[in-house]
């Protein structure tokens, strides 16, 4: 490895001579430099570290993602299985950033929404980096908790355990009796009063890891990954026997025939490419049968492990909330995106003319990503699915040297400043890319900017450098007051 690869790989993006340039400007400019190391590494080194907290149904896992994260965020109702779906966060404990994953109550031999709740903790507990296990320390642990318990042996993942409902000194002794689930020391806590988490958080952080490996891109070898995903039926299958040339993938008029994703490598224009036809995402997912729900799981986990996510709409019928909130999946995973609209053949021009209209309304937020009018039937415009593809591909790589990114924030600044509000007008200071798949960019400003002003700064970012066909991740440090040096 090369000086300049090893210094990227110590400050994100940036070599050795950018990052002293750029932390001797962030030091003129007041900031701490222990907080800018803390903003590069986090942007730098993809995704945050995933916790996963789990347990049987009301041991008080929300009460306590809520005391973690600070806030009231997780719906908490005295009664078993409120949550259902899992749900991410973002917190910070200790200057250290990390997501948590709060899921359903996990439980054993049981069948419909209660197995659907029991697949996507499970789920949550493959994808984590580390598991926080609930248990309500005045019940003790129960015949579901000892299976909860294999099912982390076998998952091979840090756990730390949380003795839940612990209020004072006389729970000490029930939180202690959980010794004998043989997962290490029970942490006493009481998530509605917050005694303990402290402790807790501060074993969490032991068990996540500081970064964790990338497990995608370019730089790892292999060929390129691609997540066909799209709603029931949209021929997300038929789409994967054209391009392959061949019937790999079993085509039904009934929807939902895939269930586990097939991977299928596919040589197109003389580059083998790893296809993952995977199972439709159905809408209203927690009220499935357990295998459709798995099923959508499962689609979830192919699209994490893919560079580019191919997302299928069926153009002859209206864009629908499911193809909006599919598309988002994507982009939330910080995925290259490519959008084809199938069954192009069979449109009139009545209805092209409202499918136009429709892509205007209800998809301007990925108005960046390649589009391709395709019949997965015929064949037509097949030819235009890769290039679309490795163009997506090189937007999501696309890296911008710091010194030409400054002197471009210099000209925003100058020509559009920032709305004045409240009697001041914060103001850019200077910034940096500290990331690729996707574009990651630290900004630096004199105050807080509005989500108006990032969306404007990320679309003249797109004017300017291209990224096309995929999302860029904008983060902006606040020089605080204080930190002003003379």
């Amino acid at each position: 490895m090369n000086d300049q690869q090893h210094a990227a790989d110590e400050h994100g993006a940036l070599g050795d001579a950018e990052y002293t340039e750029f932390m001797e400007l962030a030091a003129e400019e007041g900031f701490d430099p222990e907080e800018i190391e803390s903003d590069l590494a986090a942007a730098g080194h993809g995704p945050l570290p995933v916790l996963a907290v789990v347990g049987r149904p009301n041991v008080g896992k929300s009460t306590l993602v809520n005391r973690i994260l600070g806030r009231r965020e997780a719906v908490v109702e005295d009664k078993p299985g409120v949550t259902r779906d899992r749900v991410t966060y973002e917190a910070e404990w200790a200057g250290r950033r990390f997501k948590v994953v709060d899921t359903g109550g996990w439980e054993q031999d049981v069948l419909g929404i209660d197995a659907a709740v029991a697949a996507q903790a499970e789920f949550a507990i493959e994808a984590a980096d580390a598991v926080v296990f609930v248990v309500d320390a005045k019940v003790g642990a129960t015949d579901t908790d000892e299976a909860v318990v294999k099912l982390l042996r076998r998952a091979g993942k840090p756990v730390v355990l949380c003795a839940n409902k612990v209020d004072g000194p006389s729970g000490e002794a029930d939180a202690a009796a959980l010794w004998n689930l043989g997962l290490g020391e029970p942490h006493p806590v009481s998530s509605l009063h917050g005694r303990g988490t402290g402790d807790l958080l501060d074993a969490v952080l032991e068990a996540l890891p500081e970064a964790p490996q990338q497990t995608f891109g370019g730089g790892l070898g292999g060929p390129r990954r691609i997540a066909l995903i799209g709603r029931p039926n949209v021929g997300k299958s038929s789409l994967l026997n054209k391009v392959a040339g061949e019937e790999r993938v079993v085509v039904n008029e009934i929807a939902g025939t895939t269930r586990d994703p097939v991977d299928e490598l596919i040589e197109l224009g003389g580059v083998t490419w790893k296809f993952v036809d995977t199972a439709g995402i159905r809408r209203r997912v927690h009220l499935q049968e357990g295998a459709d729900y798995y099923a959508s799981l499962r689609t979830a986990a192919a699209l994490e492990k893919a560079e580019v996510a191919v997302v299928l709409i069926d153009a002859s019928e209206s864009i629908s909330v499911q193809d909006t909130r599919i598309i988002s999946m994507a982009v939330d995973a910080g995925r290259a995106l490519v959008i084809a609209y199938n069954k192009w053949d069979t449109l009139d021009e009545e209805r092209r003319y409202y499918l136009e209209r429709e892509i205007e309304r209800d998809l301007v937020q990925v108005q960046w990503a390649p589009r391709v009018n395709v019949s997965a039937r015929t064949g037509r415009h097949m030819e235009k699915l890769v290039p679309a593809i490795e163009t997506a591909l090189e937007g999501w790589e696309t890296r911008v040297p710091t010194g030409r990114l400054n002197a471009f924030l210099g000209e925003i600044v100058a020509a559009h400043p920032h709305p004045i509000r409240g009697g001041k007008q914060p103001r850019i200071l200077f910034g940096t890319q500290a990331g690729v798949r996707p574009p990651r960019f630290v900004l630096f400003a004199s105050g807080f900017l509005e989500a108006g002003y990032r969306r404007f700064v990320e679309r003249r970012l797109r004017e300017e450098f291209g990224f096309e066909g995929t999302p860029i991740h904008i983060s902006v440090r606040v020089r605080e007051k204080r930190g002003r040096k003379k």
